[in-house]
């Protein structure tokens, strides 16, 4: 007898939302990732960009599940990446950053190749975006996720330059709140693993409890060093590039071969709170300093008024 699913992604017409109520199923992801879905336990993504090959499965599977509507129809002409970054409407990105050769022989050689990486929200372990939110609109899920409650969102923005990888976009011509990668929230609530990792036909997506993705990416990663690409390493992973600056580490993290710029990625990402101390302190020492210089003018034109009196007299 087979069983119907239920759609549970929102059909508003106002623009991309979710619904967190459970489709009627239980336990998919034991099947389908080996993995038991419990609340209280942290998860999230590791991705092995050493064997994805660029074919958006992830991104298509996540616009369909949140019914998300296709944007940038037609070419860049400048890449073959048809979607560019992530957005309001693209919660799950797949990067094409290409390196072709110039005609001197540049690019170490004149060899092409393209570093081809699924990006997507990384629900940091110490969240940015969650600090400034000011109406509690984003929230720590039971899922260990970052998630933005769209019915409490206003708009107001603060959580965009807060996050330190650029990830959340406010949605200025649909409903003029901010969206991002939900973790696929009500899947997990089901049972179900996210959309974008069961729709991986490589593995380059892998879905899990964080402390067992680490352990599967350490043992990758000695895999691929063995294989002779030695500069391979994890980001995000705790005291490695991508978890400094308060951010702590990354709950989708990332196996890369070059330099985390060359992924647009920030090589030393640091919370914006980070910054108000010294800001503070900075501020309150000029604002000292001209106060002092401020009494200072006062008093010396005081005491040359005094001196051309005397004399006067």
């Amino acid at each position: 007898m087979s069983v119907q699913m239920r759609r549970v992604a929102s059909e508003e017409p106002a623009g991309p939302a979710y619904s967190t109520s459970a489709p009627e199923t239980k336990g998919e992801a034991v099947l389908t990732a080996g993995v038991k879905i419990e609340p209280g336990t942290d998860y999230g993504f590791f991705t092995d960009s050493t064997v994805c090959i660029g074919c958006k499965a992830c991104e298509a599977a996540c616009k369909q599940w949140n019914q998300l509507p296709m944007d940038h129809l037609g070419l860049t002409e400048t890449s073959y990446d048809n979607t560019g970054e992530l957005e309001a409407t693209t919660w799950r990105h797949v990067d094409f950053i290409e390196e072709f050769p110039s005609h001197d022989g540049g690019n170490g050689g004149g060899r092409n190749r393209w570093l081809l990486l699924s990006d997507v929200c990384k629900h940091c372990e110490n969240a940015g975006c969650l600090e400034a939110c000011p109406t509690g609109a984003i929230v720590r899920t039971e899922f260990g996720s970052v998630l933005i409650q769209q019915d409490i969102c206003n708009g107001c923005k603060y959580c965009v330059p807060s996050c330190p990888f650029g990830v959340i976009t406010v949605a200025k011509e649909q409903d003029g709140i901010a969206h991002k990668c939900t973790l696929c929230y009500d899947r997990l609530k089901a049972g179900l693993e996210p959309a974008c990792a069961k729709a991986c036909p490589t593995d380059s997506i892998q879905f899990g409890p964080v402390i067992e993705l680490r352990e599967r990416a350490e043992d990758r990663l000695r895999q691929v060093r063995q294989r002779g690409q030695s500069d391979a390493y994890l980001y995000g992973v705790p005291g490695g590039p991508g978890a400094t600056g308060g951010v702590g580490s990354l709950n989708c993290f990332f196996l890369l071969t070059e330099r985390p710029e060359a992924y647009n990625l920030p090589a030393e990402p640091e919370l914006p709170s980070r910054r108000v101390l010294p800001a503070t302190l900075t501020t309150v020492g000029a604002a000292l300093f001209a106060g002092l210089a401020t009494a200072f003018s006062i008093y010396r034109a005081a005491h040359d008024r005094r001196s051309v009196e005397g004399e006067r007299r």
